[in-house]
């Protein structure tokens, strides 16, 4: 459609950092800036794999009435030394008002034209290789598995004319990684592709990798 995105508004909370930064659900409650600040590595990583497809970001850190003024604040200096801006977002208990400052900026950045978008890849890109950009680049894989038969099957899909279609990768969203205990930002681990999916009608190859179940028409 020729349409390209001005910014990226990425959406925090201080409760997923704390998991990040090794808590248990029911360790949530309690004030802890030093798993937020652990757990911020994780937000790094989606900064940085964002800014690598040329576009501003943005955080809006989504309130919860229990975060404390040390935790947020523990948020915002860490966004800030990733060369990125965060906004207190309370729109759930003041409406309009409560995200205005974020909303006010995020205009402010898309207006300025100041966003460079391209994908990590070419389409005539082998898809494999797709597979494992991504892998690489935004997971921080080692390496990328996958038995003959997966490979084949691209293969055969390429000879086919389907080889120009962006890959849809399918695992576990608590993790980079493939294991879903894995928190923060793991770095050379490997992504196994089980199987590979064809999606020709919505325009996509679907790689299936670790143990995930997925919804009917993925």
């Amino acid at each position: 459609a020729g349409l390209h995105p001005d910014c990226v508004v990425l959406v925090a909370t201080v409760r997923a950092l704390k998991m990040n930064g090794g808590l248990q659900k029911d360790e949530l409650a309690d004030e802890n800036v030093t798993a937020v600040t652990e757990g911020c590595a994780n937000l790094g990583r989606h900064i940085q794999n964002l800014k690598g497809f040329g576009v501003p970001v943005v955080v809006a850190i989504n309130h919860f009435i229990g975060d404390t003024d040390a935790e947020i604040a523990a948020v915002h200096d860490y966004v800030a030394g990733q060369g990125a801006e965060a906004y207190l977002c309370k729109h759930w208990a003041e409406g309009g008002a409560g995200i205005e400052a974020l909303a006010t900026r995020v205009t402010e950045i898309a207006d300025a034209g100041m966003a460079q978008f391209a994908p990590l890849y070419a389409d005539d890109t082998p898809l494999w290789q797709k597979i494992e950009c991504i892998a690489e680049r935004i997971y921080h894989a080692h390496e990328v598995t996958a038995d003959t038969r997966v490979r084949d099957q691209l293969a055969q899909w390429e000879a086919q004319g389907y080889g120009n279609l962006p890959v849809c990768m399918a695992k576990t969203q608590y993790s980079f990684s493939t294991d879903p205990g894995l928190r923060g930002a793991p770095e050379g681990h490997v992504v196994p592709v089980r199987e590979v999916r064809l999606s020709a009608g919505a325009g996509f190859v679907v790689a299936i990798c670790g143990e995930i179940m997925t919804m009917p028409g993925l």
